[in-house]
C-alpha cells in the first residue's frame, strides 16, 4: 500500500472521531457537517497570555539544578472558560530575543507581569482566533530559559521535546523559572505541531526524530537535518568558524557566564578538520528518521546556500524511505520564508494543513499535489509526488573537446583527461560564465543544445578520479543550465524578494501585536546561465568520508561527491554543464596547498536523476545543432554571496 494511501486510509477514521466531539459545540445549522475550515470566531485582544518554565530534567549549566525553559503561551479565552482543550502550534527558537524572526526581525516583548505582549510573526494573530494555542519556547540557554545551547545538541532538542511532552501530561512545569508552584497544561488536547524557519525548523526536525508522543506535524522551513552538513561538505569546511561561534551570537547574559564547559565541548568535538565525530553523530536527526511519526510539510529554497539543499534531499528520502506522509514547497529563492515569497498562499495551505493535521479536518489538503515547485519567479507548477514518477538516474560522461578544458557531456564513456588549479579567487558563477572559454582553473563540458526540454528531480552524484599534485585538495562539481533566463536574485540582500512599504494583515491585531507585515515582491536577475545544484569534497576522504588523510601527490584517487537536491527544467535551446574545480569562493574554504588536479575523464561520470531517465536525456539531445553561445550581455547574480557570515 502507498504512502499516501495509507494516509486517505486511516484520516477518516480521526476524522470521524473529531467531528463527533465538536459537533456539541456547532449551531444547528454546523452540525449537519463535518467541520471542513477553523473560523476566527474567537478574540485575540482577549486571549490568555500566561507564561511557564519546563523542566528539562537536563543540568547544561552546571549548577546543580535542573534546566527549566521559558514557554509563552497565547490562547483562546473563551475556549478555555467552556473547558474545551485545543491543539498547539509551536515555534520553539534561540532568536526570540537575541536576534529576531521574519523578515522584520521581531522580538517577544513582556508586559510588568512578565506574560507577552507581542509574539513574532504571525502564527498566534491567525491561529488562536481559530481555536488553537500558539506556544513560543526559548530553547535552553536564551532569552528567559536556564542552561546553555549546544547547537542542535541534546539540550537543544530537549529544550522543545520537554515541552511537548509537558503539553501531553509527561512532564513538570512551573509558574515562575525559580519557584516550586506548578502549572499543569489541562486546556490542551496534547496534539501540537511545530514549525519554524531555519534554526527553529531544525529543531521541529530533531523533536521529531524523537518519536515524541503528541507530535502530529511539524513545518520545517529552510532547516537543517545534519548539523556537519551544515559547517563540512565531506571533509571540506564552509564555513571558518564552528558551532562555539554560532552558541556565543544567541547565548543570553546568564548563559555566556555559566555555559564555558559546554563552548569546550563545541570546540573539542567539532575539529576543524572535517572529520566525522560523536558531536556531530548526536546532530544527525536523518540517521534517526525511523523513528518520525509525525507528518512532515517541509519548505526549502533550492538556491540556499545558508541552509543548503542537501540537508532538504536527505531528510525528504529518508523520511520517504520509512513511510512519513510528506508535502513540500520549493522555491527559486535563498534563505527565505514562503510568508516572504508567496504570502497568500502560504498561509492557506498552512492553515488547511493545521486545521487538517491538528483538528483533523478532511478538507482535501492531503489529496493535493505533494509538490509545489516554482518554476520562475512567481509561477509555480504541482508534482503529484516528489521527485515524479519516472525519475531515473542517467549516467552522464564528460569527454574532451577542440580545446582544453571545453568538453562534451553525453552518455558515451569518454577518453583522456582534464586539468584544472585550484583558485580560490573565483567561483562557481565564475566558471559557469566562462564555461565555452578554456581556463585553467576548471573543467567543464556541455551538452549541445536541447531540442526538448530536460527536467532534473532530486539529488545527482558526480564520482571522480583525480590526480593531485599537493598534498591537500579541495573539489566542487556543479551542474549548470547555460542558456538566458530571469531568475529570483538569491545572491542579492533579501536573497530573492524585496520589502515593500506597504501593509497586509494576517490575522487579528492587539495593541501591542501587530497581524501586519511589510509586502515583498520577487527581485529579479537576468542572467546566462544558472547553476542548479552543486557538491563539495576534501579528496583526502576518498576512503573514508568521516576522516580525511594527507594525499600522495601523482597518485589518482577516486571519490564520489554528493550534489544538493533540486528540481529543475532546462529548456530546449539551452544546454546543460558539468563543471569540476577546486575551491568554491565563499561557500568552501580552500586547502593548504594550491593543487593542480588532472581528471581521468574514463572513470569520471556524474548520476543525474531526469524525469524520463537516460531515455529523456537522449530525446532532449538528439538532432541538436552545433552549440551557440548566447553572447548579448547579462548581469547576472553576484558572484560574492551577501553575507560573510551567516547563520541558520
Amino acid at each position: 500500500m502507498s504512502t499516501r494511501m495509507r494516509f486517505t486510509t486511516w484520516r477518516p477514521l480521526a476524522t470521524a472521531a473529531i467531528t463527533l466531539l465538536v459537533a456539541a459545540f456547532l449551531t444547528p445549522a454546523a452540525a449537519h457537517g463535518a467541520p471542513r475550515e477553523s473560523r476566527p470566531v474567537y478574540s485575540y485582544e482577549n486571549a490568555i497570555r500566561e507564561a511557564v518554565w519546563v523542566d528539562t530534567g537536563l543540568d547544561g549549566d552546571g549548577d546543580g539544578k535542573t534546566d527549566r525553559v521559558a514557554v509563552d503561551i497565547v490562547r483562546p479565552r473563551e475556549l478555555a472558560a467552556q473547558g474545551r482543550k485545543v491543539p498547539v502550534i509551536m515555534d520553539a527558537s534561540p532568536y526570540y530575543s537575541c536576534c529576531g524572526r521574519g523578515n522584520e526581525s521581531q522580538r517577544k516583548t513582556y508586559d510588568a507581569a512578565g506574560n507577552v505582549v507581542r509574539m513574532p510573526l504571525f502564527y498566534d494573530n491567525y491561529f488562536v482566533p481559530r481555536g488553537y494555542a500558539f506556544v513560543g519556547v526559548d530553547l535552553a540557554g536564551t532569552n528567559r530559559s536556564d542552561g546553555c545551547v549546544d547547537v542542535g545538541g541534546r539540550s537543544d532538542i530537549q529544550s522543545a521535546k520537554a515541552v511537548v511532552d509537558w503539553l501531553n501530561g509527561r512532564a513538570r512545569a512551573y509558574t515562575t523559572r525559580t519557584g516550586a508552584t506548578p502549572a499543569g497544561a489541562g486546556w490542551t488536547d496534547g496534539s501540537t505541531g511545530m514549525i519554524g524557519k531555519s534554526w527553529d525548523g531544525t529543531i521541529a526536525n530533531g523533536v521529531a526524530a524523537t518519536g515524541v508522543k503528541g507530535l502530529k506535524t511539524i513545518v520545517p522551513i529552510a532547516a537543517i537535518s545534519s548539523w556537519y552538513d551544515y559547517y563540512f561538505a565531506q571533509g571540506a569546511p564552509l564555513y571558518d568558524s564552528g558551532p562555539d561561534w554560532l552558541s556565543d551570537y544567541v547565548d543570553s547574559p546568564d548563559a555566556r557566564g555559566t555555559c564555558a564547559a559546554v563552548q569546550r565541548e563545541l570546540v573539542d568535538g567539532a575539529p576543524r578538520t572535517g572529520d566525522l565525530t560523536p558531536l556531530w553523530a548526536e546532530r544527525d536527526y536523518v540517521r534517526d528518521a525511523r523513528k518520525v511519526k509525525a507528518s512532515v510539510f517541509l519548505v526549502h529554497g533550492l538556491q540556499d546556500l545558508n541552509v543548503r539543499t542537501r540537508h532538504l534531499g536527505r531528510w525528504w528520502d529518508a523520511l520517504a524511505k520509512n513511510g512519513v506522509e510528506r508535502k513540500i514547497w520549493l522555491s527559486q529563492t535563498g534563505h527565505v520564508d514562503p510568508f516572504d515569497f508567496r504570502r497568500a498562499a502560504w498561509v492557506d495551505t498552512l492553515h488547511r494543513w493545521f486545521d487538517h493535521e491538528l483538528l483533523g479536518y478532511d478538507n482535501g489538503v492531503d489529496r493535493e499535489p505533494m509538490a509545489d515547485i516554482e518554476r520562475h519567479p512567481d509561477q509555480w507548477a504541482t508534482s503529484t509526488v516528489w521527485p515524479p514518477h519516472g525519475t531515473r538516474t542517467a549516467t552522464l560522461r564528460p569527454s574532451t573537446g577542440a580545446a582544453p578544458g571545453v568538453g562534451a557531456l553525453g552518455l558515451r564513456r569518454g577518453t583522456g583527461t582534464a586539468a584544472f588549479t585550484d583558485d580560490p579567487r573565483l567561483s562557481e558563477t565564475d566558471w559557469a560564465a566562462r564555461i565555452d572559454t578554456p581556463t585553467p582553473d576548471k573543467a567543464g563540458f556541455v551538452t549541445a543544445p536541447l531540442t526538448r526540454d530536460l527536467r532534473l528531480s532530486g539529488s545527482s552524484r558526480v564520482t571522480v578520479t583525480a590526480t593531485p599534485t599537493t598534498a591537500t585538495a579541495h573539489l566542487t562539481a556543479v551542474l549548470v543550465d547555460v542558456g538566458p533566463a530571469t531568475i529570483r536574485d538569491y545572491a542579492a540582500d533579501g536573497e530573492g524578494i524585496g520589502t515593500l512599504t506597504d501593509r497586509t494583515c494576517w490575522g487579528a491585531s492587539s495593541a501591542g501585536d501587530s497581524a501586519c507585515f511589510r509586502e515583498t515582491a520577487a527581485r529579479t536577475a537576468d542572467v546566462g546561465q544558472t547553476v542548479v545544484s552543486r557538491g563539495w569534497a576534501d579528496l583526502g576522504t576518498y576512503a573514508d568520508p568521516g576522516r580525511g588523510v594527507p594525499l600522495t601527490p601523482g597518485r589518482a584517487y577516486t571519490l564520489t561527491l554528493d550534489l544538493a537536491a533540486t528540481d529543475h527544467v532546462v529548456p530546449a535551446g539551452h544546454r546543460l554543464a558539468l563543471i569540476v574545480a577546486g575551491t568554491d569562493r565563499d561557500l568552501i574554504d580552500p586547502p593548504a596547498d594550491t593543487p593542480t588536479l588532472t581528471l581521468d575523464l574514463s572513470r569520471t561520470a556524474a548520476r543525474v536523476p531526469f524525469v524520463g531517465g537516460a531515455d529523456a536525456f537522449t530525446r532532449a539531445t538528439s538532432g541538436a545543432a552545433a552549440a551557440t553561445p548566447d553572447t548579448r550581455p547579462l548581469d547576472g547574480v553576484r558572484t560574492t554571496p551577501h553575507a560573510t557570515y551567516r547563520i541558520p
